[in-house]
Order: structure tokens, then sequence, then C-alpha cells
């Protein structure tokens, strides 16, 4: 049942701004994502309609929405800035799904708001649809992540560095709740005000909470638990975020505003790709400390709500925060595990992920490429879809490899459940193929697919990957190919 709600207006005014998009010349669909829109029980008056392109392109909203701008701060590659807030993102309404949970419905690129700080709101298309493919190819791939619901051309240039076609992408949520939402709180509201920002953000994504002893503090970890479950499920996937300002980093524990991202190709642990990141303070290896820094700024940020005495909330909030690196761990050895095929993964074998880690960076492997012919190695290691083709020299591989096998023997020795080798073989197999995907959103491919749209309006490539990315852990040889040395070399761009 179609079932909009307005419950970010409940807060005070403090948070927000009331705003209207700003019509466009031609809007036209890119892209439409029917699945999801069924999922929001959407009219179907809105698929690829003229009323639905009247609605993704802000050009006529519809009386059930109401839109707005929300208000935030954050730090910025490690400086505050004091206000912040969507500067090209208008917040329409929320939608109610089947099961009962509300999600935010989000236009970027409709044009100014009173947070755009002399910016024209407005989104080039090349920005637009890398946010439309990576985020829907990290639906896929499992991650937290907001949502590509349409994607309209405007009919109008933006000026960048040249004048570029224009574009809006409609884009949906658990929540565009931030840690800088509740840094702006701490910097501008009253007390009254802070705890109506907190209670919606319990209400909203962590109920239970509301039954513990210090709903503050509870929530302060329920948020450190997701974002390091998050950042983990980022590392075992080579992604980088690009841009982990407190802005950027969601209280919902998914993955937001996807401007200089981008998939690691040749493992290296301090990769970096983002064009502002002179200092490599976003890099790959550093996402887990950052991750923890951003918390401690939502730790301050809720002082005064954890306890009366700064000294003893202080404690208290740091306690919770000295967690973070056990549960971070925890994550990310389940998940390398995984990947190198272990059903259990101790603090013992983390050696092992390390030095298979070093390895790869060493001889400049590809990292999606290596853990997919991998499961191929379980059983033989040169197996004709095995790794040890990737290598220059397979020495250093092999060694590895040896110590791999025999920890795949000791668990296989345990296991009880199927008595029969090659049972147990086939069924590890079948378990890497599921966990190390067969493709990703490759930097040179998108490059190419943006180009593509941008320069020939041709949109061929942008619909193919579309429909193949949501099946990211089946072979497909047109998406698999790791790039040639002469474009190995990758920088991302913010879209303002």
């Amino acid at each position: 049942m179609f079932a909009p709600v307005h419950s970010f207006r409940q807060l005070p005014a403090t948070f927000f701004s009331d705003v209207t998009p700003t019509p466009v010349a031609l809007p036209s669909f890119i892209a439409f994502n029917q699945d999801l829109a069924q999922h929001l029980a959407l009219p179907s008056s809105y698929w690829q309609t003229e009323q639905g392109l009247a609605l993704f392109s802000g050009l006529q909203l519809p009386e059930w929405t109401k839109p707005l701008a929300a208000a935030y701060t954050g730090h910025q590659f490690g400086s505050l800035a004091p206000r912040l807030g969507d500067g090209r993102a208008i917040l329409l309404t929320e939608l109610t799904d089947a099961s009962g949970k509300n999600w935010d419905v989000q236009l970027k690129g409709a044009g100014p708001t009173p947070y755009s700080r002399r910016g024209d709101g407005r989104a080039a298309l090349g920005p637009v649809l890398r946010e439309y493919l990576v985020s829907e190819a990290m639906h896929a791939l499992g991650v937290p992540t907001t949502r590509a619901l349409a994607a309209v051309m405007t009919g109008e240039p933006v000026y960048r560095q040249r004048p570029l076609p224009g574009a809006i992408i409609t884009r949906v949520a658990d929540s565009f709740l931030r840690i800088g939402s509740f840094q702006y709180a701490a910097m501008y509201a009253s007390h009254d005000e802070r705890q109506a920002l907190l209670d919606f953000a319990i209400n909203r994504h962590y109920p239970e909470c509301t039954q513990a002893e210090n709903p503050a503090l509870a929530f302060l970890a329920a948020v450190q638990e997701r974002q390091a479950k998050l950042i983990a499920k980022w590392m075992s996937l080579g992604f980088i975020h690009g841009v982990m300002n407190t802005d950027n980093m969601s209280i919902s524990g998914e993955t937001i505003d996807y401007g200089p991202c981008a998939f690691m190709d040749n493992y290296r642990g301090d990769t970096v790709f983002s064009s502002i990141d002179t200092s490599g303070r976003y890099a790959y290896q550093q996402q887990p400390q950052i991750g923890q820094w951003n918390l401690a700024r939502l730790a301050e940020s809720l002082l005064p709500l954890i306890a009366a005495d700064e000294t003893e909330a202080v404690a208290k909030a740091t306690e919770v925060l000295n967690n973070f690196g056990p549960s971070y761990f925890q994550y990310w050895r389940e998940l390398f595990g995984a990947k190198i095929g272990l059903s259990f993964c101790s603090s013992e074998d983390q050696g092992l992920i390390v030095d298979v880690l070093q390895l790869l960076q060493h001889a400049e492997i590809d990292f999606t490429t290596f853990f997919r012919k991998l499961a191929y190695a379980s059983n033989d290691l040169l197996s004709p879809l095995g790794p040890h083709t990737l290598f220059d020299d397979a020495e250093p591989w092999l060694a590895w490899a040896s110590q791999w096998q025999q920890r795949l023997a000791q668990e296989d020795a345990t296991n009880t459940t199927t008595a029969d080798k090659t049972s147990l073989q086939d069924t590890r197999i079948a378990q890497m193929l599921r966990v190390n995907p067969a493709f990703i959103p490759r930097n040179h491919q998108i490059e190419q697919i943006i180009e593509a749209a941008s320069e020939r309006n041709d949109f061929t490539q942008f619909e193919q990957f579309r429909r193949d990315l949501a099946t990211p852990y089946q072979d497909n040889p047109l998406w698999m190919a790791a790039p040639a040395p002469s474009k190995a070399r990758y920088q991302t761009f913010c879209g303002t």
C-alpha cells in the first residue's frame, strides 16, 4: 500500500529548511528502478511516465511530497566546517514498505538550497551515472547502501571545468541522518532539541535502545557496531569511499554519498583515488581508523545526553569507543576468512590473511580476480582456473598456498557433517564463489560508460551494466577483465 509519511518534519525546525526544486528545461528518463519502486509501493503512474518524469526531475511535485533540505555540519578532511547541510539534495518524503519500514526518498541535483554555499545545487551526468551504478552494485554485493530509484537528464548544462550535461538522481535510504547531523545539534541546538534528534534516530533505527539504562550510550554503541561491520565489508571488496568526512557517514550504517569512490584493481594498502585527498587520509588501509575517529566525533556530540557530568560522560563514551577495534576485526576476520574458504576464522588465522594481502601487494595482483580464482585452487594449487597464472614468480604464491591448504585440511578434519572429501571440496568452492564477486564496477569501465553517455548520448553500455550488476557473483566475461596497465592509474573527482 502506498504510504508516504513525513516524520523528519516532526523534528524542531532547527534541523531543516523548506525548499522547492528548481524547474528544469527538458527532462527525460535515463533509468528507472522498477523493482525498487514496487518494493516502495509507488503507484504505477510513476513508472516511466510523464507524471513520474515530473516527480523525479522536481519539475512538478505531487501533493504527498513535502520537500525539505536537512541541516548538518561535519569534519571535512579533519577540519570542521561549521555549517554544511543538503546543498544539492532535497528530501521529498518517506515511503513505507510492506513490512512497515520507512525509507527516505531524496532528489540529488535538483537545484540550490539554503545550504548550497554559493553552489548551483545541480549534478552533472557523470556523477549521477556513477552513483546509480555503484550504489546498485553495492546493494547486489550485499553492502548496506543508498539505492537508486531513478535518474533523469535535465536538458540543461551544468558548469564545472567545462559545460556538462545535467542530471538528477533519486536515491533511497534508511535515512540520511549523519554523524554531522549530531555535530550540528551539538553546535546550534538546545538540549531539548538534541534530545529530540536522538529520540528520532533511536526510534527510526535502533528502537531496542529505548529499553537501555542509558539510551544515548546504547545508541553510540549500536551505531559503532554497524559502522564496524560496514567498513569491514568495504575492505573485503576493495572498496574505497574516498571522502569519509563526518557529514558523509550515516547513522544507519549505510554507504552514502558516492563522490570520489572507487574499487581497487591491483592491491595496495595505500590506494587513494580522490583527487583532493593529497595526504592519503582516506586511503584503503586508513578506513577503519577514520571510522573510529568519526565515531569519536559522534561521541563528543552526545556527551551531554550520556551524562550530566562531563567527566563521567567522557569515561563512558571512551569505554564504548574502545570496542570498535575488536568489533571491526571480528567482522574483518569473518569476511576475509570466508574469502579464503574458512568457515571459522580465529585471531590465529589473521596472519594467514595478512600474508596473502602482502603477497598481492608485492606482486601487484588484481584484488578481485585473485580471490575469485582462489576458490579453484582450494583442492588443486595448479588448477588452470586458479590464481597461479597471475604471478610472474609463482614461488611465493605456492609457499603461502601450501600453508593455506594445511589450514583447510585442519578444518576438514573437524567437519563431521560431510565425510566425503570431494563433496567437502565442491562445497568449499561454491561457498567461496558466493563471497568473492566475479566482477565489480571497474573504474575504467565506469569511465567508458560515462564518456559514451556524456559525449555521444550513448547509454547502451550503461543499460547493459545496469542489468548485469544484479548478479555480480556470476561469471560475466564482459565485465571481469582487469584494466590494462595504461588504464590502471585512476583519479576520481567530486561532482560539485
